[in-house]
């Protein structure tokens, strides 16, 4: 019998193909059966002796007393790590989506399974393709400890989650942990800062676009993205290099990014507006802002920052032209940084009121940027969620 904690994506996937696994979550408050015969059940119902293994949702709370009790905790990649074909996994902070969805362009024709963290979960993946591309988040790698990528993307590693972490050190250590177990003839792409990590795999060390361009021998004049999104494209062609032997720059450059990740479009007006509302953590907002530098900003901040210290954010903003509203859970937080640099700020609480004064003074010659540095869950279902919103009261 296997026990999977939490009702979501990830688990209902995994008991859907077993059909004879125990689900147990805080929103069940008694025994009841799903369409597959899987048992429902509430926590206090959970015996770890009657389960051979226990599979956590990803992100389950850490200090959840289900976590406590479990006597053998296994993560989804451990679980389905035997039907596992070649695999491409990517991580880091900021890009891995964009990274993986430019990696399913490239190979989708030769046979690849999209899956991870993007959000198709591994029990749904065919173990017969080519490659399996795993987004994959350092909720997976935390209880990763068997499974590992032939070719392993990993982007610049930055701080976030830290309220489910603990800490920055525990937060990089997740992100690092497949290096240890990779074996020789398996390729780790990786930041420079860890050339020197212990790993049987053949590393690739990057210091910026142009090095990881240059030591790929890619034509980075040839590649039509701007930061953020040329490292998630260099390292994508770097995998058609090393798996292909030569690269399609004309097919690759009709590769179109994703909505809610810098967004850009303009209302009936004229004016401009940015949807970032993916810029979840603090270096995806620094990021987008950096396009911005040089404009009248008027930027929307705010909502669960999962314990980061945003002091490097308010640093890069004290010299611009911006205006600040802060919304979610933590507005009082960027109300007080901005006080600090002498900016103005408007403590809105909800992106709708945010809205309402913003259509007010935002002209021409202003640009509005969300890009919260936060989860949206404070507030919305969704970063997709937050996105749409933003972008239907702008063209209200």
């Amino acid at each position: 019998m296997i026990a999977l904690f939490g009702h979501g994506k990830t688990t209902k996937a995994i008991a859907k193909k077993l059909k004879n696994c125990q689900i147990f979550d805080d929103c069940f408050s008694e025994k009841s059966l799903d369409e597959f015969g899987n048992e429902l059940l509430p926590p206090s119902l959970f015996d770890p002796n009657n389960s051979d293994m226990q599979i956590p949702s990803p992100s389950f709370p850490l200090n959840h007393p289900l976590m406590k009790k479990a006597n053998n905790l296994i993560s989804e990649y451990d679980f389905f790590q035997k039907d596992m074909p070649y695999s491409i996994w990517i991580s880091g902070t900021n890009g891995k989506t964009t990274t993986t969805q430019m990696l399913d362009f490239i190979f989708k024709k030769r046979g690849s399974e999209c899956g991870g963290n993007i959000g198709n979960p591994l029990a749904n993946l065919n173990k017969n393709a080519n490659i399996w591309l795993l987004e994959t988040s350092s909720y997976m790698l935390f209880h990763t400890k068997i499974a590992t990528p032939n070719l392993y993307l990993l982007l610049p590693i930055k701080p976030d989650h830290l309220s489910w972490h603990g800490s920055f050190e525990e937060y990089e250590k997740a992100k690092l942990s497949p290096l240890y177990r990779m074996s020789e003839g398996d390729i780790a792409i990786i930041p420079d800062i860890y050339k020197n990590i212990k790993t049987m795999a053949h590393v690739i060390a990057y210091k910026d676009e142009n090095d990881l361009a240059k030591k790929m021998d890619i034509d980075i004049k040839k590649v039509n993205f701007q930061a953020p999104f040329l490292l998630d494209a260099l390292l994508a062609l770097a995998c058609e290099k090393i798996l292909l032997g030569n690269i399609d720059y004309k097919k690759f450059n009709t590769f179109k990014t994703d909505a809610h990740k810098l967004e850009v479009f303009k209302d009936k007006l004229g004016r401009v507006w940015v949807n970032d509302s993916k810029g979840t953590n603090l270096d995806a907002t620094i990021e987008a802002i950096k396009r911005y530098k040089n404009e009248d900003l008027i930027l929307i901040l705010g909502g669960d920052d999962k314990g980061v210290d945003l002091a490097p954010l308010f640093i890069m903003l004290k010299p611009l032209r911006v205006k600040v509203f802060a919304i979610g859970s933590n507005t009082d937080k960027i109300v007080n940084f901005c006080n600090g640099i002498n900016k103005t700020v408007k403590a809105s609480y909800h992106l709708e009121i945010a809205m309402e004064e913003i259509q007010r003074i935002h002209t021409k010659n202003s640009v509005v940027l969300l890009s919260p540095a936060a989860s949206s869950l404070d507030q919305f279902n969704s970063y997709v969620t937050r996105g749409n919103i933003f972008k239907k009261l702008a063209l209200k």
